[in-house]
């Protein structure tokens, strides 16, 4: 009998073939987190992407990071930059890194790299601990008087605690800062919410054009702000910034954009994943009357009750960053210039450093990447953990026992997580 010879198969074939498995796999997995069942509850999806390794390829370019470990050492490590200005001019003109409110929110404070990120930075001051105190009576007032209001309405039957309280504490709380016209404050929040897609993961044309036109009437609101201010000079935040740009900055022009970059960085990181922060953490506390119960027993447990809510299901869900230069991530080369996403939501239950990471523990304290870390670690987190604090704290004491009336609904959105509603009724 004659011998049978047998070929291997082609090594380069079957890599090729195995990554355009997963390239298909990984679309169909987003394709299912943008799905009302994914934004309900992403995390299944997320163990599924986790699976694959702490980093993977994203089917569009750039990696997807979901070990925490990882993004924790992105983060902190001056290697990894901001998609910045002069990176998304590289990417070209018909890319979504092109449009309008794209390029106008690169040049925000948190898209800066250094050395001016660090100039911009320094010139915003902000929320140091005694702005924090002097704020904290403002918080307290306002939380005390949407309760007053939220509890009438809870009268009827039920009510949406989102609308009526989440959403309307940062707007108030930054524009009284700002000494903005509260007749201006919910169109403000309208177009913080419209904008925020020029920042989601995979943005569509429509989503892009919605943000393209929030951006422009904020740009607009903002600069007539600053001119306005110009002629009524006082110790608020705004007047502050123009007397320290006025130094810095010898063209009048140049320095009241610079005000008005501030300005508008300061609410957008105010109003959006404040918002959705509150909303989160009022439905983890009356989604299970023993969380309730135990804040009532223990308030000195609300800190920590809020660090596992920015844990367990933290208002941004994805951070980007870019390679400052060719380096190499988890064995996975990553060329200068590449893209990674830190899948925060992921990491954030990333069994090998949270144990139990499915669990909700008020006890657990943990730390996390809600606010970032590093050089780009949140500016107003002391005021966002102010709010939680203070409103958590206020609606133990003032409100009867809430219970969920229907699961809320969710923005179709992936990086930035978003309560539409939050109906409640008394237990």
């Amino acid at each position: 009998m004659g011998s049978v010879t047998t070929q291997s198969p082609d090594p380069r074939t079957s890599t090729d073939r195995r990554a355009t498995t997963d390239r298909r796999a990984t679309i169909s997995l987003f394709s299912r987190l943008r799905t009302a069942e994914g934004q309900a509850d992403p995390f299944p999806f997320y163990a599924e992407l986790r699976a694959r390794g702490s980093v993977s390829p994203a089917p569009w370019g750039g990696h997807l990071v979901t070990g925490y470990a990882t993004c924790e050492h992105v983060l902190r490590n001056g290697v990894w930059l901001e998609p910045d200005s002069k990176w998304r001019e590289q990417q070209g003109a018909r890319t979504r890194w092109s449009a309008p409110s794209s390029r106008e929110i690169s040049r925000t404070l948190p898209a800066l790299n250094p050395p001016e990120h660090t100039r911009v930075r320094r010139s915003a001051g902000t929320f140091d601990r005694s702005t924090i105190d002097r704020m904290g009576h403002q918080v307290r007032r306002t939380v005390d008087d949407l309760l007053d209001v939220f509890r009438e309405r809870l009268e009827a039957g039920e009510a949406d605690f989102s609308a009526l309280v989440a959403e309307e504490l940062p707007v108030a709380t930054i524009g009284a800062w700002l000494e903005l016209p509260s007749a201006d404050w919910p169109r403000l929040r309208e177009l913080t919410h419209d904008q925020v897609f020029t920042q989601e993961l995979l943005p569509n044309a429509s989503q892009l054009a919605r943000s393209d036109f929030a951006m422009t009437e904020l740009r607009a609101y903002f600069l007539q702000l600053v001119r306005e201010r110009r002629g009524r000079m006082g110790d608020d935040p705004v007047s502050q910034w123009i007397r320290t740009w006025d130094e810095l900055e010898p063209d009048q022009d140049k320095a009241d954009e610079a005000v008005y970059f501030l300005a508008l960085f300061v609410l957008l990181a105010a109003l959006e994943t404040t918002a959705t922060m509150l909303s989160t953490a009022a439905l983890h506390l009356v989604e299970d009357p023993d969380r309730w119960t135990l804040l009532a027993q223990q308030p000195d447990l609300v800190p920590s009750f809020i660090e596992e809510t920015l844990r367990y299901d933290a208002p941004t869900h994805v951070i980007s960053r870019v390679a400052g230069q060719d380096t190499v991530l988890e064995d996975t080369q990553v060329k200068a210039g590449e893209m990674v996403h830190l899948m925060v939501g992921a990491a954030h239950r990333d069994p090998a450093r949270f144990p139990d990471p499915d669990r909700f523990d008020p006890r657990r304290n943990p730390n996390h990447l809600a606010f970032s870390w590093g050089i780009h670690y949140c500016l107003g987190a002391p005021l966002a953990r102010l709010e939680a604090h203070t409103l958590l704290r206020h609606m133990i004491d003032r409100l009867p026992r809430l219970a969920l009336v229907r699961r809320p609904e969710r923005a179709p959105r992936v990086a930035f997580r978003r309560l539409m509603n939050l109906d409640v009724t008394t237990a």
